[in-house]
């Protein structure tokens, strides 16, 4: 992942990483505490943390969508290659 150099992303991923680990710690919770114990303020702060998730999740997308550069292995740049110059063997024949 590296360093950010946007600070609005950076910001994202560490409420991806929080929210995400507060949504495990309240659905772990229903196992140890059990169902009953569940109340309606649990499951809107479950729904508000699955929310914000989406939320940080597209937002890290759509910035990698534009600032990610392109694989080198691609259909389109493969079917460029010469491969008849290429030698399995390693070395100049």
């Amino acid at each position: 992942m590296g360093g950010d150099s946007n600070s609005k992303i950076a910001w994202h991923r560490v409420q991806l990483k929080k929210n995400r680990d507060a949504l495990k710690a309240l659905e772990t919770s229903r196992f140890t505490i059990g169902e009953i114990a569940r109340s309606a303020r649990a499951e809107n702060t479950i729904a508000d943390l699955k929310r914000k998730i989406g939320e940080s999740e597209r937002c890290i997308a759509a910035y990698e969508r534009q600032t990610r550069r392109p694989v080198a292995t691609d259909f389109h740049s493969l079917t460029s290659v010469s491969w008849g110059s290429w030698n399995t063997r390693g070395g100049v024949r």
